[in-house]
C-alpha cells in the first residue's frame, strides 16, 4: 500500500483487568515501526480514569496503571481498533465492559482495520463484529470462550489450531504473546514484509510466521 493508503491512525482500547502484554507487545511494535512511519496513538476507555490490568476480580493481583488519552465518546477518528484481552473480558455486565462492547459496534463501520488479541475477540463477537467470521482467541479459555458465545446468540467460526485469523479486515489472534505476532503479520500484509521482518529484529523477537503456527492448540487439548 502507498503511504497515502496506510492507516496512521491507531487505537487502543482498555478496560480493568485488560492483560499488559496483550496491549503493549502490539503497541511497541508500533513505536518500532513509528520511527520510519508516521502513525497516532489514542488510549481510550469508558473514563479518563486511570486503567489498571488489575483484574476486579483478583485484588491482591499486581497491577498497573495506564492514563487514557480519549474517552469513548470522545474518540477521534480511527483507521486500525486494537482490542486486547484478560480477565476484566470475564466479567461480561461490568460497565466498563459493556461500554467497550458497545463502542466496538459504533466505530467499526468506520475501520481500515480490527485486530483483537486473546479474549478481545469475545467483545468483537458480543458487538455482533465475528457473526459470519473465521476467529480464534486464547487457547486456556478458547472452549468456555466458544461455549459463551454461542449460547449468547453468537455465529462464530471459531478455529482451535490458528496463531492468529484473518477474514476480511478483522484480525484475531491467540492469547497475549500471540498479539506480536499479529502485529507482525498485520504489518507485513500493510506495510511489506521487509518492514515487518526489520521491527522483529529490532525488539529481537523470533516469530511465528505462519497463521497455523499454535503450539499451544495441542497444549490445550484442542487438536
Amino acid at each position: 500500500m502507498t503511504t497515502q493508503t496506510q492507516p496512521l491512525r491507531i487505537g487502543l482500547l482498555l478496560f480493568p483487568g485488560f492483560q499488559s502484554l496483550d496491549a503493549f507487545g502490539p503497541i511497541d511494535c508500533l513505536n518500532v515501526l513509528s520511527n520510519d512511519h508516521p502513525l497516532t496513538l489514542s488510549i481510550l476507555s469508558h473514563t479518563l480514569d486511570p486503567v489498571s490490568t488489575r483484574p476486579p476480580q483478583s485484588p491482591h493481583r499486581l497491577g498497573q496503571s495506564v492514563l487514557p488519552t480519549h474517552t469513548f465518546a470522545t474518540a477521534p477518528e480511527l483507521d486500525v481498533l486494537l482490542v486486547p484481552g484478560g480477565q476484566g473480558t470475564r466479567i461480561p455486565d461490568a460497565e466498563a465492559i459493556l461500554a467497550a462492547v458497545d463502542f466496538i459496534r459504533d466505530v467499526y463501520p468506520s475501520l481500515k482495520y480490527l485486530i483483537t488479541v486473546c479474549t478481545g475477540s469475545s467483545l468483537a463477537a458480543r458487538a455482533g463484529i465475528l457473526d459470519g467470521r473465521k476467529a480464534t482467541t486464547n487457547k486456556a479459555v478458547f472452549r468456555e470462550t466458544e461455549s459463551w458465545i454461542s449460547s449468547s446468540g453468537g455465529k462464530v467460526e471459531w478455529i482451535p489450531k490458528a496463531r492468529w485469523v484473518v477474514d476480511g479486515n478483522v484480525w484475531t489472534s491467540s492469547g497475549v504473546s500471540a498479539g506480536i505476532d499479529v502485529l507482525l503479520a498485520w504489518m507485513k500484509s500493510v506495510y511489506g514484509g521487509h518492514v515487518a521482518r526489520g521491527v522483529a529484529e529490532a525488539i529481537e523477537y523470533t516469530r511465528h510466521e505462519e497463521a497455523g503456527d499454535d503450539p499451544f492448540a495441542r497444549s490445550y487439548g484442542l487438536v
